[in-house]
């Protein structure tokens, strides 16, 4: 090798070392595709758990509250495996009293995207005016949330989508919270609860920051799973879903479970099925973004 040829070399080695670490680990661009961590709560230490996540080639997650960890050993490990956290669930109760809290350890780790995961059975409306109620109050949270540079979203299940009169709840508490507010649509609960999971994407096109992406099991199958199944491997129709998550701009697609017998299968069977399935779903735009 001439003197010309070994500096090429050697200037080649300098910008790889000088990439950051989660540029080096990539293939190739990454499909917009994260992990609930809940999927993994059973997978061992959350070291564990997150080299799950990187070995099935996911480079996301979304936390659950602070994981149970300081901010400062959260962010250690997420860049150990060079993940990122797109978003973190917190509990209505935290965001009414500590959101201050919430949001320093969040900005800790490199989170911007708040998501309220879950109402306990005394959280939740009963009626129409509830639903409108409980919706201007997150608008508000929504507002100051993004004040602080960080956005709110809504993750529902199935007790959000009971009608009054033509409307569900879930519909209802977006049109009282106004714009700021996002939604995390969990496909899998809207299924069970009667309605089209790509109707139902239609509904809040624009407001979509990300869906849960998870399946159903055929009727009496996985019951010691929940019912639940991994991605594509159930009986939602994602040939329908992922254009219409695309159309309604969807960034994120969670792979998310609520009882596997495996989480690292059904990770990677997930992974794996996006990989294949999502990139002719997802218009230009959608890219750019990233």
């Amino acid at each position: 090798m001439n003197i010309a040829a070994r500096r090429t070399a050697t200037l080649a080695l300098l910008l790889l070392a000088a990439l950051p670490a989660f540029a080096r680990d990539s293939a190739g661009p990454q499909a917009p595709i994260a992990v609930q961590m809940y999927t993994l709560r059973n997978a061992g230490s959350l070291d564990q758990q997150l080299k799950i996540v990187h070995d099935a080639g996911v480079r996301a997650v979304e936390t659950v509250g602070t994981q149970d960890v300081s901010a400062a050993e959260l962010k250690q490990l997420l860049d150990r495996y060079s993940i990122k956290a797109i978003s973190s669930h917190v509990h209505l109760a935290e965001l009414r009293t500590g959101l201050d809290g919430v949001v320093d350890f969040n900005r800790s780790i490199g989170n911007t995207t708040l998501v309220v995961p879950y109402l306990a059975e005394k959280e939740r409306p009963t009626d129409a005016a509830g639903w409108t109620a409980l919706g201007r109050e997150l608008g508000q949270i929504a507002k100051q949330v993004r004040a602080k540079g960080m956005r709110l979203a809504y993750h529902n299940h199935d007790f959000e989508l009971v009608d009054f009169n033509g409307r569900t709840g879930l519909e209802l508490l977006f049109a009282a919270a106004g714009p700021e507010l996002q939604t995390e649509l969990d496909l899998a609960w809207v299924a069970r609860a009667g309605l089209d999971p790509a109707v139902m994407l239609g509904k809040f096109r624009g407001h979509v920051f990300a869906v849960h992406a998870k399946d159903n099991a055929p009727a009496g199958q996985a019951e010691d799973e929940g019912g639940f199944a991994a991605v594509g491997q159930g009986v939602l129709d994602w040939n329908a879903i992922l254009p219409a998550a695309a159309a309604a701009g969807v960034q994120w697609y969670i792979i998310e479970h609520d009882q596997p017998r495996d989480p690292a299968k059904v990770i990677q069977a997930g992974a794996d099925y996006l990989r294949e399935h999502l990139n002719p779903a997802v218009p230009a735009s959608a890219n750019a973004r990233r």
